[in-house]
């Protein structure tokens, strides 16, 4: 290539030089090194003093032909993806396309980008100093194969605008700029996603959603997922992070339609896990007798506390996996379902909540919020109320952590267009008197039969007259409380719970003899353990409180809980309060039975167990309500209106401003922290009516 050769008198046209010399040099091509060697040498754009002797004028550039400088190159094949020998300029211009023989590849520049496609479509890009070379993701569209007569493939051709990108023209250098224009954001690689929540910087809603789309489509490894999961909660993320994460993952799959019809009645409940919680098992059916929909999306086992599933699965035949038109007939026909997360259904939210259990990432609150409510979002809900659980069990020990996490929850959900309210309730005993799977199946029917144990009944009501006041099916909490309450003592709560059994897969005889037996007849139904040891009480005293968290670790330990995502679990281990708390108690007395199946229990885990027993010396004293608070949104805030029912509005999504703490637990509140009253107890308020719709 002789005298000036195909170029023009343009700055850009000697960019291109100096970038394809610099691809030559590091492919150690001679032929290509020499002729851009030559094309620079000779090009008459250049002053003395620049990079190999020349520097380009300060001129103005315009688009460079670029297949006409890989023709004049004699390039045959893609330059390879290098990191060293750096070009000195980039290539301003949009995007211009040469198929070559053996690899077809895209060569030109965007904003700066110089741009190759290979064959394969690999995601794999490489940054020069102003010069980036990029296989495009295989989300571009591959030329069609044909085959010729005598079986040989040939890749068809394609115009330009069927290979690229919607390409806008980046803006030109004008005399004297400082370099190039800024390059066009590029879809970020996962570890570079991972090692930037690493270092603390903040991730865009296209990097969120490109992580989700990695751990939906199987790109992401384990342990990809796990780091990033653990730099979340190192690291933290703001309120939009946590709003985009929660989208990304309610985008993930299917969102479900229900008829216009339902639009008040759909409502939910969620807990963020406590120990013999299972008040969704006698919640859902109650408020479908109360006339509601309500779509459950739960969860499994999660540290050490117990999943709904895993629960329900206790019931031989009961199926979680629902399709959306089989959750419709449910809804039709019952009123309730409770169902996990399916291919269609979240999928992105039940591949990390697995990882969650097993990286010890369940307490992080971005992690949290964006899982409960992206199950929420699908729903279609009018009304949500969020069970957020304080104490020794609970995610957060202590109440104000707590709040801070309700009011997020409620925050991110108005920002979502959910009405979300929160309830905070105490988690250091456990709830109920009995604690794994079957046995609490046997106490969750106790309670739809009218009876159990009072604070399971006491939640189970509050909780429901909420939802009820909420969503404009009562006047006040009170009187929705009634309507809960009554619901189980006419049977209706257990006749519902019954045809959600039968809906799911449970055969009917049996769904109908569990509900309708004794206790005594619905242990023979449902798994057991192989045998049982009674705790006696090592001295006089009051029971001041049956501390949770030992007990449910011990019984993790005896195989009612799973270290590994998917690790079967023995649905028939568990253990009974014989006592309740305030209760005086003499010393021989049993206090607990521990249901197991494997070998009597050791010293270590007696002492483990023995010490969840905390005795005193007042005199016996009534057990204190769970429910502390009900935290609103804003649009239920009523000023001035407030009651003893410690109604606690929730316009902390004005007061947290997107602000969190670098550890990922809690926001940091900046305004407004005198601005919400707090009171125990959960009496009459006065509701929104039919304005909570």
């Amino acid at each position: 290539m002789g005298g000036r050769g195909p170029c023009t008198n343009k700055a850009s046209d000697l960019a291109l030089c100096l970038s394809l010399r610099a691809v030559g040099r590091g492919r150690r091509d001679r032929c290509l090194s020499r002729r851009a060697e030559r094309a620079v040498r000779t090009h008459p754009c250049q002053e003395p003093g620049g990079a190999g002797g020349t520097r380009p004028q300060r001129l103005r550039p315009e688009v460079p032909d670029v297949q006409r400088w890989l023709c004049a190159l004699g390039i045959r094949r893609s330059p390879r993806l290098l990191s060293s020998h750096r070009p000195a300029l980039a290539l301003p211009g949009p995007v211009v396309r040469r198929t070559c023989r053996r690899n077809p590849v895209a060569l030109g520049s965007l904003g700066g980008s110089l741009r190759i496609q290979n064959r394969t479509g690999c995601a794999t890009e490489e940054v020069w100093a102003g010069v980036k070379l990029v296989k495009l993701s295989s989300e571009e569209p591959n030329r069609p194969t044909r085959v010729r007569a005598g079986g040989r493939r040939e890749r068809s051709r394609v115009s330009p605008s069927a290979m690229a990108d919607p390409v806008v023209p980046a803006p030109s250098l004008e005399e004297g700029s400082a370099g190039p224009p800024d390059p066009t954001p590029e879809t970020k690689q996962l570890p570079d996603l991972i090692r930037l929540k690493r270092d603390g910087d903040r991730l865009t809603d296209a990097d969120i959603r490109a992580f989700v789309r990695a751990v939906v489509d199987g790109g992401a490894q384990g342990t990809q997922i796990g780091a990033m999961l653990m730099a979340i909660r190192l690291q933290g993320m703001d309120l939009e992070e946590t709003s985009a994460l929660t989208r990304a993952l309610a985008e993930s799959g299917q969102r479900l339609e229900w008829p216009e019809a339902w639009n008040q009645q759909l409502v939910d409940k969620h807990s963020t896990g406590g120990v013999g919680d299972k008040v969704s098992l006698v919640l859902a059916p109650a408020l479908a007798a109360c006339g509601c929909k309500v779509p459950m999306i739960s969860g499994r086992g999660l540290g050490h506390t117990g999943g709904t599933l895993d629960k329900l699965e206790s019931i031989p035949g009961f199926s979680v996996i629902q399709s959306p038109q089989q959750m419709q007939v449910l809804l039709e026909q019952v009123g309730c379902c409770i169902v996990g997360q399916s291919k269609e259904l979240v999928p992105a939210d039940g591949v990390l909540y697995a990882a969650r259990d097993v990286t010890a990432t369940v307490d992080s609150l971005p992690l949290i919020t964006a899982s409960i409510l992206s199950k929420k979002v699908v729903e279609g809900l009018s009304t949500l109320v969020l069970d957020v659980k304080f104490g020794g069990a609970a995610v957060f020990p202590d109440q104000e952590q707590a709040r801070k996490l309700a009011r997020v929850l409620v925050g991110v959900g108005a920002s979502l267009g959910l009405r979300v309210a929160a309830a905070l309730t105490a988690m250091d005993n456990p709830l109920g008197r009995s604690v794994g799977h079957s046995l609490e199946v046997e106490e969750a029917l106790l309670c739809l039969d009218g009876a159990g144990p009072p604070d399971l009944r006491d939640l189970v009501t509050k909780l429901g007259g909420a939802l009820l006041w909420l969503s404009g099916h009562s006047t006040d909490q009170a009187q929705g409380a009634d309507r809960v309450a009554a619901a189980l003592d006419d049977g209706s709560a257990r006749g519902r719970f019954e045809r959600m059994l039968a809906g799911q897969g449970v055969d009917p005889g049996l769904a109908r003899a569990l509900c309708s037996g004794t206790p005594a007849q619905r242990r023979q139904l449902l798994p057991r353990a192989r045998r049982q040891e009674e705790l006696l009480s090592p001295a006089d005293g009051t029971v001041e409180r049956v501390q949770a968290l030992p007990l449910a670790r011990a019984l993790h330990e005896l195989g009612a809980g799973r270290s590994r995502a998917g690790e079967p679990i023995r649905l028939g281990v568990g253990a009974e309060l014989l006592v309740d708390v305030g209760q005086r108690l003499s010393r021989g007395t049993p206090w607990l039975r521990v249901h197991l199946d494997g070998p009597a229990l050791s010293g270590a885990q007696l002492q483990s167990l023995q010490r969840a027993l905390v005795l005193s010396d007042r005199a016996p004293f009534a057990a204190p309500s769970p429910f502390a608070e009900l935290i609103l949104p804003p649009s239920a805030a009523q000023p001035g209106r407030e009651t003893a029912a410690a109604l606690v509005s929730a316009e902390a999504s004005a007061d947290l401003e997107s602000t969190w703490d670098v550890s990922g637990h809690c926001p940091v509140r900046r305004r407004g922290d005198d601005a919400h009253a707090t009171a125990a107890g959960a009496g009459a308020s006065p509701g929104p009516g039919s304005g909570a719709a």
